[in-house]
């Protein structure tokens, strides 16, 4: 019904013009034009509309899809001539043998061939079927941008899911050694660090799914895992937590901040005998984040910077939901740190750059 009425609307639009055309072209022939000559206008309209209509419709639904194909361009062509100079020869005995004699009731005296009138029935179907064409075109190509922005939306969406989900099974994978060290130990803890799992487990299967998620809930959950982690190393281990946060209610990427403290955990007392600190800074600050976390670890001769499974699929998902984004991770003898910085509103965007753009 939509796409009825705006051929019904363009059509009207047009129609107008050309009764105003026609009527004012007329009054340079009537000594003095009454509203009866703007009936004949609009009467002589409605009479040369019918070769224009069926023009354009056959170029609209045959000769466009002949033209855009490669095996039918030629055939294409010569169609076209054809139906345009059919078109005229409609057009001008219309005028000749109708429009002339019945509505206005003059004989100039002119064939259907007088070349000055075929030059004006060119331009007039021109006119019309060639707007309607650019038109066409132009919603042709808007719906073809509208569908690349539906599939590139598409693609991310599922590469991003695609990040989450193998971060998941990383996490439980580490998670799942802490477990197995305690059981060894026969640590009267794994019971309560099997707790701690299950609601992060519970978080990650309902919680993560979501697009986005309160950064209160993305704090509860570091909170969570810190607790985890602090009970398989007891005191040799020191946790600072420093969160500032004036909107607790701000969203964020589900677990985008988890693997940078996992992977603090993992290279820091993980890899060291000795006792070892991590101190995390989180502020939220009207829709930005800084994110700061250093771990002491065990001088090495190397001070290169390998990336495991979670922190590249952070970054990618930083690339894809925070463009703009500041991540900076420094890995000196005795320290490793990592500093980033996202503006939340930047993920709001990026939506309306592929649904508004």
């Amino acid at each position: 019904m939509k796409k009825i009425g705006l051929h019904l609307a363009f059509w009207s639009l047009y129609f107008v013009q050309d009764v105003l055309l026609i009527f004012f072209v007329n009054l340079t022939r009537l000594p003095k034009p009454t509203p009866i000559d703007f009936a004949f206008a609009a009467v002589n309209c409605l009479v040369i509309l019918l070769p224009k209509l069926l023009f354009t419709y056959f170029v609209l639904w045959v000769l466009l899809k002949q033209l855009a194909s490669r095996a039918d361009y030629k055939r294409g062509i010569v169609t076209a001539v054809f139906a345009l100079l059919f078109t005229i020869f409609l057009y001008r005995t219309l005028v000749v043998y109708v429009v002339n004699p019945f509505i206005y009731h003059w004989n100039d005296g002119h064939t259907i061939f007088y070349p000055l009138g075929l030059l004006v029935a060119l331009m007039d179907i021109g006119f019309v079927s060639g707007a309607a064409i650019v038109i066409k075109q132009v919603r042709l190509q808007a719906a073809a941008r509208e569908r690349e922005k539906s599939l590139v939306r598409e693609k991310l969406e599922a590469e991003l899911k695609f990040l989450r989900n193998q971060t998941n099974p990383h996490f439980l994978f580490n998670t799942l050694n802490n477990i197995y060290a305690l059981a060894r130990k026969k640590s009267d803890q794994t019971p309560e660090v099997v707790m701690k799992l299950s609601k992060l487990l519970r978080f990650m299967l309902y919680e993560s799914a979501k697009p986005l998620i309160k950064i209160g809930e993305e704090v509860k959950i570091l909170d969570d895992y810190i607790e985890l982690e602090k009970l398989r190393y007891n005191s040799r281990l020191t946790v600072n937590f420093y969160r500032e946060i004036d909107n607790s209610n701000e969203e964020i990427s589900p677990l985008l901040l988890l693997p940078f403290v996992e992977n603090a955990f993992k290279h820091g007392p993980g890899e060291s005998h000795f006792d070892s600190s991590i101190h995390i800074e989180l502020i939220v600050q009207n829709g930005s984040l800084a994110f700061t976390i250093e771990n002491t670890k065990e001088k090495s001769g190397s001070n290169g910077v390998n990336e495991n499974i979670g922190l590249r699929n952070v970054k990618r998902q930083l690339e894809l939901m925070y463009p703009g984004y500041s991540l900076q991770v420094n890995n000196e003898d005795a320290l490793f740190s990592v500093s980033l910085f996202v503006n939340l509103k930047a993920h709001e965007k990026n939506q309306l750059s592929y649904s508004g753009r």
